[in-house]
């Protein structure tokens, strides 16, 4: 099954993108599933067709649905409130109190995603196109399981061997524990769901993400910023769609109008030229300013046939085309010798403008690029080492973060 995720500035068309590439995708003869994690909830408006939470076919292999994370809340996350407020107040906390506590923020966002994972998971479909909502939310979206699974994994296996003894010692005087047992399966299985999304999200054979963008200067500058972002988070964006180009007018054509459209023309295609050079290996696809808009499947067929052509809308990924995001080299010194140093080179096309932010906490590296943030292990050698320097790099597509590190004399081999 593969899985494609549309997302972009509000207004840009990728709720259009996404159901015409679906259509297209059911017009070879594949199932196809296209879902909205969009509170908006305009899919049903481009299919031209009322839609609900379950898939609805709309015509052949197509179908639709709105996942309403909402309604998901109180079934699925109802459960692991009541045995934490439980346990809580085992403890003696407030009840109150106790229900402030359980309130995870972004749940909903992480519903949804669990049930994009379902659909996924099902087997009943060759191909699931999902319309995510504004970027900002998207990015919060596909971020948050390894950001809550880094979390859990902190305070899990310690919360754990607490609650255990607190089991044994409140049993046979409050029950037999049963209870605060099944509070520790509920975060167990939590923990199994979130390391469940993160592993979809970051297989690169099989899901990608498709950012649609105006071809504005403004709209392309979030764009940069949020591929970026998808780069340090090791999420893989296969094409950059950039909707509502305008046609260059005849020659033969005069007067204000002409001017205006020729200019508009020289404007966007300067923009799209800057993003072809913003991403190796990811393809900038322009689709045409229609005088209408798109709805309904026919409509968005011949509007997915413009954008695609001939071409599969989701061809396989080609091997060795990214970079991996992290590269170790050593650059001095040699096998335990004290004069070593490395230097570990962090892959962020497009990040050259954005504010840098470094910060070692014990084994770990803590980057943050704008409102962009992600923790990342450092390999065993380097967790005996001192970063003594750090610097962005390159332009475009070839931009990247290079931290020096020598080593600790207090942990260094000898």
């Amino acid at each position: 099954m593969r899985v494609v995720l549309f997302t972009g500035k509000g207004g840009v068309g990728k709720t259009t993108l996404a159901a015409a590439t679906a259509a297209q995708v059911a017009a070879s003869g594949r199932t196809a599933l296209v879902v909205s994690t969009d509170p908006a909830h305009s899919l049903g408006d481009a299919l031209d067709v009322e839609l609900g939470a379950e898939p609805t076919q709309i015509e052949g292999p197509l179908h639709a649905a709105h996942i309403d994370a909402r309604a998901l809340l109180e079934g699925a996350w109802g459960d692991l409130q009541d045995h934490l407020r439980t346990m809580l107040a085992g403890a003696g906390v407030d009840e109150l109190v106790a229900d402030e506590l359980t309130v995870l923020p972004g749940v909903e966002d992480l519903l949804a995603l669990a049930e994009v994972q379902r659909l996924a998971d099902s087997g009943e479909y060759d191909v699931l196109v999902v319309d995510c909502g504004p970027t900002a939310e998207t990015l919060r979206l596909l971020t948050l399981p390894e950001a809550l699974s880094g979390y859990l994994e902190r305070l899990f296996p310690a919360h754990r061997r607490a609650v255990r003894g607190l089991v044994a010692n409140l049993a046979g005087t409050r029950g037999d524990g049963s209870g605060w047992e099944r509070t520790v399966e509920a975060l167990g299985e939590l923990a199994e769901r979130l390391a469940g999304l993160r592993a979809m999200l970051a297989d690169r054979s099989r899901t990608s993400i498709r950012l649609v963008l105006t071809p504005e200067r403004v709209v392309a500058a979030e764009t940069r910023r949020t591929l970026t972002a998808l780069a340090l988070h090791e999420l893989r964006v296969d094409a950059l769609v950039a909707n509502r180009v305008m046609p260059a007018p005849p020659p033969s054509l005069r007067g204000p109008a002409a001017r205006w459209l020729r200019e508009r023309h020289q404007e966007q295609s300067a923009v799209l030229d800057d993003l072809a050079g913003l991403g190796a290996g990811i393809p900038v696809h322009a689709v045409r300013y229609t005088a209408a808009e798109p709805t309904g499947v026919a409509s968005l067929r011949e509007l997915a046939e413009s954008l695609y052509g001939d071409d599969d809308p989701l061809p396989p990924p080609v091997e060795g085309e990214e970079r991996p995001l992290l590269e170790l080299r050593r650059t001095a010194g040699h096998g335990v010798s004290k004069d070593t140093e490395f230097e570990l080179v962090v892959a962020l096309p497009g990040s050259e403008d954005a504010p840098l932010d470094l910060a070692r906490v014990g084994d770990e590296l803590a980057i943050g690029l704008g409102m962009t943030r992600r923790v990342i292990v450092l390999p065993s050698v380097l967790r005996r080492c001192e970063a003594v320097d750090a610097q962005l790099e390159g332009s475009g597509a070839d931009a990247h973060l290079t931290v020096t590190f020598r080593p600790d004399p207090g942990t260094w081999m000898t």
